[in-house]
């Protein structure tokens, strides 16, 4: 169960950078309140599934999934640069993920 929260609470942290790219530098309240609340339900996720997973295995997987997901989203939604480089990037943050979950 606690690998269940801790990809939900990547998954909220992704959605809580949509929303802080969409809020306009907090101009727009629906955005930032958005923002707040996907933030508020990341860390309480990750908070959760760091009862049973080693602080240096979640805090790693949850920030991996959090930057990945936010340059995969940011190219894809946002239009932001795309190249073999950059996926080659998030690539190894995929790998690096995987790897920490096979050694814990």
């Amino acid at each position: 169960m606690s690998w269940i929260l801790l990809i939900l609470a990547g998954l909220f942290e992704i959605g809580g950078v949509i929303f802080l790219k969409y809020s306009e530098g907090f101009t727009k309240l629906k955005h930032t309140l958005l923002f707040a609340l996907f933030l508020g339900l990341s860390f309480i996720f990750l908070s959760l599934s760091l009862r049973d997973i080693p602080i240096s295995i979640g805090y790693g997987i949850w920030t991996g999934i959090g930057a990945s997901g936010s340059v995969l989203l940011g190219m894809y939604v946002f239009n932001e640069p795309k190249n073999a480089r950059k996926l080659a990037m998030v690539f190894g943050i995929i790998v690096s993920i995987v790897g920490l979950k096979l050694v814990s």
